[in-house]
């Protein structure tokens, strides 16, 4: 079991971290070489050998091997991001880059996205060194860079001219998952990262007859390019249960004491019904029942009395595991002759089994730190560097525990001001991680 050392390890470690301001603004503008040096020092002083690697100078990834004690065992993957998102210092209540400790919570961009994961297995990894624990199947460590963007200098990079490195892994676990979700009635929910929606980010582009703004125009760019846009973001996407969140659904369904194979879950009056009873943790769920776009960006025009010949627009494009060819066949119909649309970033959906020995371990690991836990499994309506690992073939679940108080809103932390997490937070997860490691 971690030890004391440990515990006081993993909020230096990411409070240290924190400090370091990694942010990407994307288009390449970012540095993590010095968070990615910090972590493979502290590897390296816990006797293991890290590989920094880079695509592109000052973006840099940090890979690692912890051998095993069966030669014979498929390798586990446990890897994390040091780069962050942007954060605007004058809407936060403290500098999100002073990594600062006030009443028992860490503050600053990464606290919870993800720079608190990568001090937890950094943290792990040390005790084992101090205890001399072996794991039974080898452990590669990964810290990437650019997964706030298109993960092109990271895992993207690692995966097609690295895959190495990787040999013999079959599963992974990074981001996402195994934190507490209170439901307001005292029900301890724990999601756990069985999917993730797939990344359809999409670049559309009108064109039309440019001219004199005071002129009638049947061929405004402008117009044709917004008329898209709006039925991409109003349109009602079909139901689509994955075999992940039909399993999310059941479970929950029972914290709650509720036999869903009443519902038909084919039925979209009838999913929306359960979830109403299901409560507040129906949250988990509904971003992930449909595919979805959201519009983002426009671009369009110079000067108020032009009409331009052409104007632009993205789009936030989410897809479903077997959901890509309606996702696809839909934008084609939305957006129209008039607008043409491709993709300006693409990754695929994954599905990771509910049912697996791995995640009946994660559960476990959860479970003995918080006995009254509900460990169930969920879909990410988003995306993490496990879409860009699955191309080696390696399955990933969702799994960064930390335990949080009630009141504790950590799903809008994402991305969002005031980042933080409990001290306490992340001994919990120090232990869980350790615990699952240890039997994985």
């Amino acid at each position: 079991m971690a030890d004391q050392q440990a515990l006081d390890e993993v909020v230096t470690f990411a409070s240290d971290l924190i400090r370091i301001d990694t942010t990407n603004r994307g288009g390449g503008d970012c540095r993590e070489r010095p968070a990615a040096e910090y972590a493979a020092a502290r590897l390296a002083e816990a006797g293991l050998e890290p590989t920094l690697l880079e695509r592109t100078e000052g973006r840099t990834n940090v890979v690692a091997r912890l051998e095993g004690t069966d030669p014979s065992a498929d390798a586990l993957l446990v890897h994390g991001h040091l780069d962050v998102v942007p954060a605007d210092a004058s809407e936060w209540t403290v500098h999100p880059f002073s990594g600062e400790i006030r009443d028992g919570v860490l503050w600053g961009r990464g606290a919870v996205d993800m720079k608190n994961m990568d001090a937890m297995i950094l943290s792990v990894v040390r005790s084992w060194a101090r205890e001399g624990v072996r794991p039974r199947r080898d452990i590669v460590i990964a810290f990437t860079a650019d997964e706030e963007d298109s993960a092109v200098d990271g895992s993207g990079f690692l995966a097609d001219q690295h895959a190495g490195l990787f040999e013999g892994c079959t599963e992974g676990v990074s981001e996402s998952g195994a934190y507490t979700f209170h439901d307001g009635s005292g029900a301890r929910i724990y999601p756990i990262g069985a999917g993730e929606r797939g990344t359809g980010w999409l670049r559309l582009t009108a064109r039309g007859r440019a001219g004199h703004g005071s002129k009638v125009n049947r061929a405004n760019a402008v117009t044709r390019l917004t008329a898209a846009v709006t039925r991409l973001g109003e349109h009602n996407w079909p139901l689509n249960l994955t075999p992940t969140v039909r399993a999310a659904i059941a479970e929950l369904a029972a914290v709650y004491g509720i036999d869903s194979t009443r519902y038909d879950l084919t039925d979209s009056d009838q999913v929306d019904e359960l979830l109403v009873k299901i409560g507040p943790a129906a949250a988990l769920v509904e971003p992930t029942l449909r595919n979805s776009t959201n519009p983002t960006m426009l671009d369009a025009g110079y000067k108020v009395n032009v009409i331009p010949g052409e104007a632009g627009a993205h789009v936030d494009g989410r897809f479903l595991p077997g959901g890509e060819e309606d996702f696809e066949r839909t934008l084609d119909e939305l957006t129209g002759p008039d607008v043409e649309w491709e993709y300006y970033h693409r990754e695929g959906a994954l599905q990771a089994p509910v049912d697996s020995p791995t995640f009946a371990k994660l559960r476990a690991a959860v479970e003995e730190f918080d006995p009254e836990a509900h460990t169930v499994p969920y879909c990410m309506s988003g995306g993490t560097d496990a879409k860009q690992f699955a191309r080696l073939g390696i399955t990933g679940y969702g799994f960064a525990p930390v335990w949080l108080p009630e009141g504790f809103a950590y799903q809008q932390l994402f991305h969002g001001v005031d980042e933080r997490v409990p001290v306490e937070g992340l001994h919990f997860g120090v232990r869980v991680l350790d615990r699952f490691l240890r039997t994985a």
